[in-house]
């Protein structure tokens, strides 16, 4: 009985916990971040750190440095083949970058610790059409310091200027993205 007791108590909490949606998002001047929930940050322009430098290999190997995105928000996926929250997420990603490619939103996926045949296979199946470069060694996620992935997957969204705006810990839905990422638009006005 008591365990039973205690399993519904899990439950609702975890149901308690869910309603509390990242999409609701609320302004705490104090810090100059904006945050839904603890798994999503939103940081204010007059708080945003140093341009973020990444560069790398795609994976069908052609050479890809985000500095030529300047000028256009980012949307940066750590991801990995072995990761099944990544595997739910993919075709939410996939459907904001196609809904946002057009204004000149770019993506890139940063795949880590997996081999390339990995992750072709993953964007193959995913039908994943933005470009992924390798972190093999996860030194290329040390660029965003802080406000780093913390959890394969995460995503960061760059502003304009390439500083990081927003992240997002852990798999993100559609609807959460595209929340997040319009807020990140809208700041840059």
């Amino acid at each position: 009985m008591r365990k039973a007791g205690v399993t519904a108590l899990v439950a609702i909490s975890t149901l308690l916990l869910s309603g509390c949606g990242t999409s609701s998002i609320a302004n705490n001047s104090d810090t100059g971040f904006i945050s839904g929930n603890g798994a999503t940050v939103l940081v204010s322009p007059q708080e945003r750190g140093e341009v973020i430098e990444l560069a790398g290999e795609t994976l069908d190997g052609q050479p890809l440095d985000i500095a030529d995105w300047r000028g256009a928000p980012v949307v940066i996926n750590l991801w990995a083949s072995w990761c099944g929250p990544c595997r739910a997420e993919a075709t939410d990603l996939e459907n904001v970058y196609l809904q946002f490619e057009s204004s000149g939103v770019e993506f890139l996926g940063l795949n880590t610790r997996d081999g390339l045949a990995a992750a072709k296979a993953f964007n193959t199946r995913f039908k994943t059409s933005y470009p992924s470069i390798q972190d093999k060694d996860g030194q290329l996620t040390l660029v965003f310091g802080n406000l780093g992935p913390a959890a394969t997957p995460s995503t960061m969204i760059l502003d304009s200027n390439g500083r990081v705006a927003a992240r997002i810990l852990g798999p993100t839905t559609q609807s959460q993205l595209r929340v997040v990422l319009e807020a990140v638009i809208e700041s840059d006005k």
